[in-house]
């Protein structure tokens, strides 16, 4: 082709980017327009959006929306808040500056923002870095490697949420009583009350009056009194740096009709598919046990030096094991198919609980360590194991074995969960032991089929009174 042909062809890819990214505009301004209009907003009086905890997760959803919808000053804003005071420790500090002259673009815009200098002295030791700080400028403690866009960080947690139309729960499931225990004193006196987006793992396990579970959502709506049907619950399957990379993820977003289905909308975009479903207990169960098996999953990859046949039996006997266990709970579970299954597919694959037992199992770092480590935060599988095992042993519960034709304890049934409780809570049990977990002589079909397994009392669906500290939970 010729010189004239080359660059016409270049100008033609020029324009069609250029049409490509205000179409892409146009799109987005219109999905904003329509949640606002949903929610009732005025002209004037911008949609105001918060993200309550900064881990991996929460701070790149936050930031996410920042690159979509920052550019709409008047109809949206957008915070994050965290704690303040946490300093970045001095390993860190080094690698961050690192990754800073690594990446052209961070580094001209902190150079642009007069911010360089302070990564300069935190990595000489001359100044403290805090991890609010940094995140101001887009760095997130749990995420070094993957520079943010820059958001607005806020350390006063009434500042944040006091006037918040949408609040993103993107704390650790260990945090978030006491957190929105908080923020339902700051709502006392507000005469309508937000709408609140879930992303925690895990549960409550409560044995008084009787055993039973309290899943997040419903933690929330125990402390803020905000209506269920404006707390919704949004899982993978997605990594949280590969979703700020723009590589392709699935979330669905569950709970009530009538917000579900516009923030499905909202968060939707070209990299990044939302889905919405109805069914909230399944998927908020399922969200807190992926992260135990995900555990078990480092500890037998690491084991079987990645056998891959030994890790797909893994799998097939875990998610057994997950299905049974939601059956208990759920009176009409949903199935573990579609996004769900690929949510548990890839936390057994890539995650910080799989990357913590796969550590377990080499001997790079022991129970004794602890469950919160640098760059990786909480491992919050650990605790979870100890609130569903905890659950599942109770004798006043029971289940008819399905090949040994009598009643026994929940807990009976689940020998992976079993193994993993011998492991990491009682250290009873050497790591080889998962091995032994799931290598039974039962066809995990058993599980899979059991039709009358569900016990009404395991999962609490109203809101009870707020828990003491006399009250007897163990919290995943």
């Amino acid at each position: 082709m010729d010189e004239s042909g080359n660059a016409t062809y270049v100008a033609n890819g020029h324009a069609n980017g250029v049409q490509t990214e205000e179409k892409e505009t146009h799109n987005n301004e219109a999905r904003l327009r329509e949640l606002r209009e949903s929610l009732g907003k005025a002209d004037g009086d911008p949609l105001r959006m918060v993200g309550v905890g900064a881990g991996a997760w929460g701070s790149v959803f936050i930031a996410m929306l920042q690159d979509t919808y920052g550019a709409f000053r008047d109809d949206i804003q957008l915070r994050l808040w965290r704690r303040g005071g946490k300093e970045v420790d001095r390993q860190t500090a080094e690698h961050l500056f690192e990754v800073i002259n690594s990446r052209e673009d961070v580094l001209r815009r902190l150079i642009r923002k007069c911010a360089y200098l302070k990564y300069v002295e935190g990595r000489l030791g001359e100044r403290i870095l805090y991890a609010d700080e940094i995140l101001r400028d887009g760095f997130c403690v749990n995420m070094i490697d993957t520079p943010l866009c820059p958001v607005k960080v806020v350390t006063n947690l009434q500042e944040a949420v006091w006037d918040a139309d949408i609040v993103v729960a993107g704390l650790p499931s260990t945090e978030i009583r006491r957190v929105f225990k908080d923020i339902g004193r700051y709502w006392r006196e507000r005469r309508t009350m937000p709408i609140i987006i879930s992303l925690a793992k895990g549960v409550e396990t409560a044995l008084d009056p009787h055993p039973h579970i309290i899943t997040p959502t419903q933690m929330i709506v125990d402390m803020t009194g905000v209506p269920s049907e404006n707390v919704l619950y949004l899982g993978g399957p997605n990594i949280a740096s590969e979703v700020y990379n723009k590589e392709y993820a699935n979330a669905r977003i569950c709970g009530s009709e009538k917000w579900r289905k516009p923030l499905a909308k909202f968060l939707r975009q070209p990299h990044f598919i939302v889905w919405d479903n109805p069914d909230i207990v399944t998927h908020e169960v399922m969200g807190g046990l992926k992260n135990v098996y995900a555990i078990g999953a480092g500890m037998v990859g690491a084991l079987t030096n990645e056998s891959a046949t030994s890790k797909a039996v893994y799998f097939s006997h875990s998610t057994s094991e997950m299905i049974y266990i939601t059956r208990l709970l759920a009176e009409n579970p949903g199935p573990l198919a579609g996004p769900l299954l690929a949510d548990t597919y890839v936390t057994l694959l890539k995650g910080r609980n799989a990357w913590y037992g796969g550590k377990l199992a080499k001997g790079e770092i022991t129970i004794e360590t602890g469950d919160t480590f640098s760059g990786k935060g909480t491992i919050q599988g650990i605790s979870a194991v100890e609130a569903f095992h905890e659950l599942l042993r109770q004798p006043s519960l029971s289940v008819m074995h399905p090949e040994l034709g009598k009643p026994v304890r929940p807990i009976e049934l689940c020998p992976i969960l079993r193994a993993l409780y011998k492991i990491l809570i009682q250290k009873t049990a050497p790591i080889t032991a998962i091995v032994e977990g799931y290598m039974s002589e039962y066809d995990p079909r058993h599980l899979v089929e059991l039709e009358d397994a569900f016990i009404p009392q395991l999962l609490r669906r109203e809101p009870q009174p707020k828990l003491t500290h006399t009250d007897s939970t163990q919290s995943v």
